[in-house]
Formats: structure tokens, C-alpha cells, sequence
């Protein structure tokens, strides 16, 4: 397991990033990864139930993309908005920076914005003349990769159809396959991360473990630990989704009946526990995370992972190479670019089992 930068890397045709989507959501490619055989698959998203097995929890990430990015009325400058910090004064990242110095003010339909602070990070904090709602007639923030203005499709398309808590300035892609009707037949439950833009910032130091994680805010309920807590196996649908489930994780003592990898605890007078373990238990629970993980990582709660075909360099290619073996990923991505998958938010997506 390699903790250098530069072991992260691949070379991708340009012309494979996927720069709209499909027609139809399920119908893209899913190429399967079967860990223990170190076999691959090629297959279509539209096969996922025929690999999942009774007692399976397939977890989701319901955030839901904000109409976040917005240019100054001139054009000369590009806002994505990030955190309201009260009612006119927001955090934003800014596209020059150098045009957006501490003082410098711009106009969003003619209410005019002031740099206040530059954060470590290179943030801005800016305030509005008056209260004003950034997201009115702002567009989607499609990623960098992606070559072309947003539109009105990509206010449906850039968005899971089960999202419904707004905070995330980029999609949970491995989730845009789902239709409505694929989700009723899968038993499922969602948990929440506001996806943030650290999940496009590149990994500078060649020491992997030097980088840090912008912390992204998380909610899991009662009710979606209880059923994650009683699972047999937990199909985790995007890295946002492993990263909320290996955070809110604790061990706890139990007596019960083990099955499998999963425990049974006894019923009200049934038959007495036959063993003391112990158990890797969700907790509902909200917060922030800078989890990342990169090899080696112990993974305590996920079994199996849905995911994108990811970037070069990137944190979230560092998670699946350590869920699934650095060697293996890179085998699969060679044979991804050779069939012609298609690749990052809008693409094809993999089935890490």
C-alpha cells in the first residue's frame, strides 16, 4: 500500500470524460470488481439488484446540489458560494483571485459585495450591501472537467432523484444512476453529507498523509443507524457515503447470536444470547468530517462500494485503491480506459464487491 503521491496517478484520454450525461440515468456501464477473486466484470447499472443478497442495506447520500455559482455582473468574475455566515456575509471561492483582493468590490444583479477577509485556504469572506439570496438565479456548479457552461438540463441531471437536503456545491455522483423505480426495489436508506469543493482540490505533497480534508458537514438519523446497525451487509453508494459511515462508528460490547458478519441479538423471551462480542455500531448523530482515507484503512462498516471512475491524483481514487487494493483499481482503470468507459461525475460507474 503506497502513501505516495505520484503512485496515484494514470494518463485519460480527454475525450472519456464524460462531459453530459446519458439519456436515460440507468443506463450506464457498471463494471464490477469481485475482491476476493480479483475478477472483473463489465455489466450495465441496470444489473445491481442481480449482485446485492438478502439482509444487504444499499446507503445513500440524500444532499442536494445548491445553484451556488454566479458571476459578477460584468462577467470578469466567478463566485461559488459555500456558507452563509449570516444574513449579508458569505464564504465564497473566487475565479480570478487576483481581481477579488481584501477591499475589492464586485455587483451580483446590481447589489454589490465587499472582500472583507481572505481566508488561509484562500476563501473569501465577502458581505452583500443588503440581504440577498445568491441562489435565486444561480446555475448548477458542474466540475472544472466538465468543458462547458451549465444549463437548464443540468438543473435536473447534476442532482440524485432522491435528494432533498440543500448544502452541496457538487453532486454524489456514484447516485445519479438511480432512477426512482431501480431505488423501490432496492432495500435502501440515506444519510446526509454536504458534499464541499475539497473533493476537487489536488493532493500536493507527495507524502499522502500530509494532506488535510476540508471538513464537510454530516447527519445520520436514528432511524437510518438502526437500520445500517441491523444490516447483514452495507452496500455504501459513493465515497460521501463511506466517509459518513466510517466516521460515526463505535465499538460496542454485545451478547447475541452471530450470523455471518452481522449479530441477532435475542428477542423478548426467545431463546438465550449464546456470545459475547463485539460490534462496530453506527450512531445518529450531525457533525463535520476530514476524514480521508488512503491505504492502509480499516474499514469498519462498508462492504461493498458504488462508485464513479475518479481523477488522477485525487483523494477519492486514494479511498476505493484502499477499500479496494491500490493493484486491483489500477488494473480496473486500464482496462476502463481500453473499453472506452466513460469517466468522472457524469460517467460510467463500478461496483466494488
Amino acid at each position: 500500500m503506497s502513501a505516495r503521491l505520484s503512485d496515484y496517478d494514470y494518463v485519460l484520454p480527454r475525450e472519456l470524460i464524460a462531459q453530459r450525461p446519458l439519456e436515460r440515468r440507468d443506463d450506464s456501464r457498471m463494471m464490477v470488481l469481485h475482491r476476493a477473486l480479483q475478477k472483473i466484470e463489465h455489466r450495465q447499472f441496470g444489473e445491481l439488484k442481480t449482485f446485492l443478497r438478502p439482509g444487504d442495506l444499499a446507503v445513500l447520500n440524500d444532499t442536494r446540489v445548491v445553484a451556488a455559482r454566479r458571476f459578477s455582473d460584468n462577467g470578469a468574475v466567478e463566485f461559488l458560494f459555500l456558507e452563509r455566515l449570516r444574513s449579508t456575509r458569505w464564504k465564497c471561492m473566487v475565479t480570478p483571485g487576483r481581481k477579488m483582493r481584501v477591499g475589492a468590490t464586485a455587483t451580483i444583479d446590481d447589489v454589490c459585495l465587499r472582500v472583507e477577509e481572505i481566508t488561509a485556504d484562500g476563501e473569501r469572506i465577502v458581505a452583500f450591501d443588503k440581504d440577498f439570496d445568491v441562489y435565486a438565479r444561480g446555475c448548477m456548479p458542474l466540475p472544472p472537467y466538465v468543458n462547458r457552461p451549465s444549463d437548464e438540463s443540468d438543473a435536473a441531471r447534476y442532482q440524485t432523484v432522491f435528494a432533498r437536503e440543500p448544502g452541496a456545491v457538487a453532486a454524489p455522483t456514484a447516485g445519479l444512476h438511480f432512477t426512482s423505480e431501480i431505488l423501490s426495489e432496492i432495500p435502501h436508506t440515506f444519510v446526509t453529507l454536504h458534499v464541499g469543493p475539497g473533493t476537487f482540490l489536488p493532493v500536493r505533497s507527495e507524502d499522502i498523509a500530509e494532506h488535510r480534508m476540508h471538513a464537510e458537514r454530516f447527519a445520520i438519523s436514528p432511524e437510518a443507524a438502526d437500520k445500517i446497525n441491523s444490516a447483514q451487509r452495507i452496500v455504501a453508494v459513493g465515497t460521501t457515503a463511506v466517509r459518513v459511515l466510517e466516521t460515526a462508528t463505535r465499538k460496542i460490547r454485545l451478547r447475541g447470536r452471530i450470523v455471518g458478519q452481522a449479530h441477532r441479538l435475542p428477542s423478548a423471551g426467545g431463546a438465550p444470547a449464546l456470545q459475547e462480542f463485539q460490534s462496530d455500531q453506527v450512531e445518529p448523530q450531525s457533525g463535520e468530517t476530514d476524514l480521508f482515507i488512503y491505504p492502509p484503512f480499516a474499514f469498519r462498516v462498508v462492504d461493498a462500494l458504488l462508485t464513479n471512475f475518479h481523477l488522477p491524483r485525487s483523494t477519492l481514487l486514494m479511498l476505493v485503491s484502499a477499500f479496494a487494493g491500490r493493484e486491483f483499481i489500477f488494473r480496473a482503470y486500464e482496462e476502463a480506459v481500453r473499453d472506452r468507459y466513460r469517466f468522472y461525475s457524469y460517467g460510467d460507474c463500478m461496483l466494488i464487491l
